[in-house]
């Protein structure tokens, strides 16, 4: 057998450090962050009066991705049941020629009336809407919970919610089309969607982030319990506001490595609705960015 040099011995003991040293930078060094996010935009009230094209050319202009249509107000974009076949295919032609992307329609039914004949209405106009979102070019639709009502108890209402997400899950699948559960009502706190969506089987149906004031105080334990079970879509409201703690959603979203979008839906009054709107998006980057860079 070949005997070692001292000089060989010296080399190999420099390998031997160098490697170690390598190993402890690495696990000293945490993986990058890397943001999957979009910012977005919800017609609401800044865009109430933008018919298509406008909203296409201000969007471009605020370099703003996608939008969502609110839909039952008499919206200038027009999107609604009463569509005739061929102006859905209009409408969804206008999108696919454009860069913004149409991730859907909000609609306002709501899945908590005690009343069946009611709560059946609201059900089946949703799976309307359904429709409407595949022919338009959108890929869901928004629905609420939406509160509790006196007499009732609230295992009931939760259980009633979660039986009307799934038929309208299994519904929406055959269209292609998501259901996007907000959080939003007195039956909309994140506490209460995490046990409706743990009676939810349909892998379509998911929870809509919506920046509610009531989970703002414990916000990171509440997100911990509803993770599993977002949507590729949330709403907030204007940033800037202080009531609500966005830096930490933003935070909790990034290590999450959610991918979707942040749809604005703004509703204060300004002068210029297009300027807001780019001065959002510019509020929404300095938040992902803080994310980032946090060690």
């Amino acid at each position: 057998m070949q005997s070692l040099t001292r000089r060989d011995l010296f080399s190999r003991s420099m390998q031997t450090a160098a490697g170690l040293m390598m190993l402890r930078q690495g696990a000293a060094s945490p993986a990058k962050r890397v943001n999957k996010m979009k910012f977005g935009f919800t017609s609401y009230q800044w865009g109430s009066d933008w018919d298509i094209p406008t909203m296409i050319a201000n969007l471009t202009k605020a370099k703003t991705f996608s939008t969502e249509l609110r839909t039952s107000a008499k919206y200038a974009h027009g999107v609604e049941l009463t569509l005739a076949p061929a102006q859905r295919g209009e409408v969804k032609k206008q999108f696919e020629d454009s860069p913004i992307l149409l991730v859907g329609l909000a609609i306002v039914e709501r899945l908590d009336s005690p009343d069946p004949a009611r709560l059946n209405q609201q059900i089946e106009s949703a799976k309307a809407y359904v429709k409407l979102s595949q022919d338009v070019g959108g890929h869901g639709i928004r629905v609420v919970p939406n509160d509790f009502h006196p007499g009732v108890p609230h295992e009931k209402t939760i259980e009633q919610i979660s039986l009307s997400l799934n038929a309208l899950g299994k519904f929406a699948a055959d269209y292609g089309q998501r259901i996007r559960l907000e959080n939003h009502g007195t039956a909309g706190d994140l506490v209460t969607l995490k046990k409706v969506m743990e009676g939810v089987d349909q892998r379509n149906v998911g929870i809509k982030l919506n920046s509610e004031p009531v989970d703002a105080a414990d916000f990171a334990q509440r997100f911990q319990g509803v993770k599993k079970y977002l949507d590729d879509t949330l709403h907030f409201h204007e940033l800037g506001r202080g009531d609500f703690p966005f830096q930490l959603q933003c935070d909790l979203l990034i290590d999450a490595g959610w991918e979707g979008w942040w749809q604005l839906e703004a509703s204060s009054k300004v002068p210029d609705r297009l300027q807001a709107t780019i001065e959002q998006r510019e509020l929404w980057e300095a938040l992902v960015a803080k994310s980032l860079a946090r060690e």
